[in-house]
């Protein structure tokens, strides 16, 4: 391994480890406010029109993907859980702009699915899938 290798290999390490964690930390808190039903969450719901009791779900699903995503092994949950982060951060941003709110209430989903698709794409070799024929 060239010192180039391992400069690389340090810098996706870090840059995989700061955006999970940010994405851990953002995933759980809006799952903790979704489960606990906030005022505030509640009439966004309203707002955009959802029911809810999907609030519940959402807030679970979140929470058991923040789960997934750091403890280790079991890859191939963690693909649906990066899969689960990526619908349900693309289908709030859908929804904010179906009804037209304002840019401000697009940041915290966009920020999200920025952070789900970096640690997606920066996780080590051991938290992805192994193709079956790569023996």
């Amino acid at each position: 391994m060239t010192k180039q290798d391992l400069s690389a290999s340090k810098a996706g390490k870090i840059t995989y480890w700061v955006a999970t964690l940010w994405l851990a930390l953002g995933m759980a808190s809006t799952g903790i406010v979704q489960l606990t039903h906030m005022e505030e969450e509640v009439q966004m719901m309203n707002h955009l029109g959802y029911p809810i009791y999907f609030l519940t779900l959402i807030g679970i699903w979140k929470l058991l993907g923040v789960v997934v995503v750091l403890v280790p092994k079991f890859p191939l949950l963690k693909e649906w859980a990066y899969a689960g982060f990526f619908f349900t951060m693309t289908g709030a941003i859908i929804s904010h702009l179906a009804i037209n709110d304002g840019l401000t209430n697009l940041f915290g989903p966009a920020l999200l699915l920025a952070l789900t698709g970096i640690s997606w794409y920066f996780r080590p070799n051991n938290r992805k899938l192994t193709p079956i024929n790569s023996k």
